[in-house]
């Protein structure tokens, strides 16, 4: 091969590689978010969100289900849908998922974690914990309370409020008497009348 030819080989081997190594895309015009921008009369390269925008799958628009709080701020004492055995069984099962290794499956607040040394967790089958609001039980399960730690990203929030249905009929079956058993059902509990 001629030593000229291998030097215009070489040449325009260069000049095709070197045309694929344009800066556009590095040099382009574009805002890095947070950083300050002479474009806008405030100053921000991150511009606000209009007033009203809703991420998607996020409208939240019942506050009483998403918060567990009324519109004047306070707890709920009810329930946001109707608790049936199913939500029951529901919250059961994340309870045993998510609440018994602290507060074990009775609970007492005697879960194994607590057993391994960490701070013991309040029994739900106190009077005190009986007479909180469910709504406030729910707040507790999303935001966290205390060392308790928030579940909000963990537990969605029909299984949280599940999760309270299922905690008051725990405590209701720690501290019922017989006259909580409706009459025509004594008779198989042998209590009689």
């Amino acid at each position: 091969m001629r030593p000229d030819f291998k030097f215009g080989l070489v040449v325009l081997a260069l000049a095709v590689f070197g045309s694929a190594c344009r800066q556009d895309m590095y040099d382009q015009p574009k805002f890095i978010p947070l950083r300050p921008s002479e474009f806008f009369e405030d100053g921000r390269s991150a511009r606000p969100l209009e007033e009203g925008t809703v991420a998607r799958g996020h409208l939240n628009d019942d506050a009483a289900f998403y918060t567990g709080k009324g519109s004047d701020g306070k707890p709920l004492d009810t329930f946001p849908f109707p608790v049936t055995k199913e939500a029951i069984v529901r919250g059961q099962e994340r309870f045993n998922i998510y609440c018994a290794p602290c507060h074990d499956r009775t609970g007492y607040g005697n879960g194994m974690i607590v057993r391994r040394g960490y701070r013991h967790p309040p029994s739900y089958h106190t009077d005190k914990i009986r007479q909180l609001a469910n709504g406030f039980i729910y707040d507790v399960i999303t935001n966290g309370f205390g060392a308790m730690q928030d579940y909000a990203a963990q537990i969605p929030p029909r299984d949280r409020w599940a999760i309270v249905a299922y905690v008051r009929a725990l405590e209701l079956s720690q501290n019922a008497s017989i006259k909580d058993v409706p009459p025509e059902a004594r008779a198989q509990l042998g209590g009689g009348k």
